[in-house]
């Protein structure tokens, strides 16, 4: 049986811009795709699906379940083995929070006061750091998530900043002239500009080939990316956009 994009979103309980999002990043591709460029679905694909949503359900990154998905059943029992020690730290954690909760009601109600040491008991500082990194993480934008996971916990100074705003600017302009030439997201010339464009953002980020996909998906679709890129050529944001995805496919 064949399902269609919104059909498997359905059936799964994920959204159709996920499936897309999964289809970028090559975690889940289609059977096949229809005259128009629409999505299908077959039961290989479904039952794939299934697998990727039970290692989510786990915790793991989509990183850690791409590799998990390529390895053999002794790597997977490695891997789950690991992680499900990681749960137990977890359950270890929650009954520390549950106790904390339980000695905050009792202060609140005026029974026992609470010790300093006690207050935070239970609280995951490492957890709370990477949740402040997330400084991308806005309007629900699976892309923004992705790249704010990656954001370095070091703030860049201005000389930093400087540096990566002249050299992003040629770089957009060198691309914008090869638009002019009318030469393809896919030729040597601008995959050349694009390949110093992923280094210079390995300066700012953990950049893998997700990370470079998701910025890719940024330029094309949000506003701020899109007016920067814009300043160099009209076209310049979806151009820029398919030629990092040309390279992430190819390099990363």
């Amino acid at each position: 049986m064949t399902y269609t994009v919104k059909q498997l979103a359905s059936m799964s309980g994920i959204s159709v811009r996920t499936l897309h999002w999964y289809d970028t990043i090559d975690l889940l591709k289609p059977a096949y795709y229809g005259n128009n460029g629409s999505r299908h679905y077959e039961e290989e694909q479904v039952l794939r699906l299934q697998q990727i949503l039970f290692f989510r359900e786990l915790g793991f990154s989509l990183d850690e379940i791409q590799t998990l998905l390529k390895c053999n059943n002794a790597q997977r029992i490695r891997a789950l083995q690991a992680h499900m020690s990681r749960l137990e730290q977890d359950l270890n954690q929650n009954q520390q929070m549950i106790e904390t909760i339980q000695k905050t009601l009792s202060q609140l109600r005026g029974k026992e006061k609470m010790s300093k040491k006690d207050v935070y008991n239970g609280f995951d500082a490492a957890k709370r750091r990477k949740e402040e990194k997330a400084t991308f993480h806005s309007e629900g934008s699976i892309a923004e998530q992705i790249i704010g996971e990656h954001t370095p916990e070091r703030v860049l100074d201005d000389q930093e900043k400087a540096r990566i705003e002249r050299e992003g600017n040629m770089i957009y302009q060198a691309v914008a002239e090869c638009l002019d030439q009318q030469l393809t997201p896919r030729c040597a010339q601008v995959q050349k500009w694009v390949d110093l464009h992923f280094h210079m953002l390995c300066s700012i980020h953990s950049a893998n080939k997700e990370v470079y996909l998701a910025y890719a998906e940024l330029y094309a679709e949000r506003a701020p990316f899109r007016e920067q890129l814009e300043k160099h050529h009209a076209n310049l944001p979806l151009f820029m956009a398919e030629a990092m995805r040309v390279y992430a496919h190819k390099n990363l």
